[in-house]
């Protein structure tokens, strides 16, 4: 696919009402734990948001997610997303005192650092609208005879040429989600997280410009308050090893550090050390409210 034959992208300015099916698994991440992190610019970025200003922020820990979504219903028409979420990132703003005195306040927020979707539309909307660093790739959601789903993501990239984008030989992540049936369903809502004091608003720096169309750059700082719900969420296991389902060979996507000083090539895992299985939700007609962005410029 080459840039210069793209159509102009329709603007769809916020706010959006999206509806969808969400899988979604969280972890935990100490202080440790997000240092460690942070060390593999690789995992928690892409290649260009990784070289720009976008990456300079200071990982802290708490929680953390992966959302894997199907959206049926947007405002620029359906497609697939996935989302990296790796923790609470420490920022500056500028605020006034009592005397009107500008000074800087350090304040911690979560931040989605990777994103990847199936189209184009909301790849430069997402960008323009909330600083969400999305870029192309191509998704495949298999339903299984026991009721779980096979997810696999490869990105797009750019071929020898660096005109046309072809689709990654290995994937990104390929994870099986089965539920656990015995447990019956039930509605959520992260709107339920500030009955007890927890903020899960993102905190987005400003966004460099790609090469492609689609991946525009912006200038302000944006905190977006999603909230997605569903009246029928099950819980069930994520598969995060990544071999391939029909050899069975590892794939190479990440390093990991074998706790001797070195790292190997290949992962058994999508996050950095997780076990195999990790426990999460299916969201089900759920429903995602994006409302439009609060902006600020960088503190000088």
């Amino acid at each position: 696919m080459s840039a210069s034959s793209h159509e102009a992208i329709p603007v769809a300015p916020a706010p959006w009402t999206l509806k969808g099916t969400l899988y979604i698994f969280m972890v935990y991440l100490t202080s440790k734990d997000a240092a460690t992190l942070s060390s593999d610019p690789n995992f928690i970025y892409s290649p260009l948001e990784a070289t720009s200003s976008f990456s300079k922020g200071d990982l802290k820990g708490g929680l953390g997610m992966l959302q894997l979504i199907r959206y049926t219903e947007t405002p620029v028409g359906p497609y697939d997303e996935l989302v990296l979420v790796p923790g609470y990132f420490q920022y500056e703003v500028e605020t006034k005192d009592s005397n009107g005195k500008v000074k800087l306040e350090q304040r911690k927020n979560l931040r989605c650092t990777k994103v990847f979707v199936s189209q184009e539309k909301t790849c430069w909307n997402g960008r323009r609208n909330w600083n969400v660093p999305k870029h192309l790739a191509r998704f495949k959601f298999v339903g299984l005879p026991d009721g779980g789903t096979k997810i696999t993501v490869h990105p797009m990239v750019a071929d020898a040429s660096g005109e046309e984008r072809v689709q990654s030989p290995a994937p990104l992540i390929q994870t099986t989600f089965l539920p656990i049936s015995y447990v019956p369903s039930f509605p959520c809502s992260t709107d339920w997280a500030k009955y007890i004091g927890m903020d899960l608003g993102l905190v987005q720096p400003p966004l460099p410009e790609g090469k492609g169309q689609e991946l525009v750059g912006t200038r302000q700082w944006c905190k977006i308050a999603a909230v997605e719900s569903s009246k029928k969420t099950s819980l069930g296991w994520f598969d995060l090893r990544q071999s391939c389902h029909d050899t069975g060979e590892q794939q190479p996507l990440l390093g990991e550090d074998r706790g001797d000083g070195s790292e190997r090539q290949q992962s058994d895992n999508f996050w950095p050390r997780l076990g195999r299985w990790r426990i999460g939700m299916k969201m089900e007609d759920a429903v995602i409210e994006f409302p439009e962005g609060e902006h600020w410029n960088e503190p000088k």
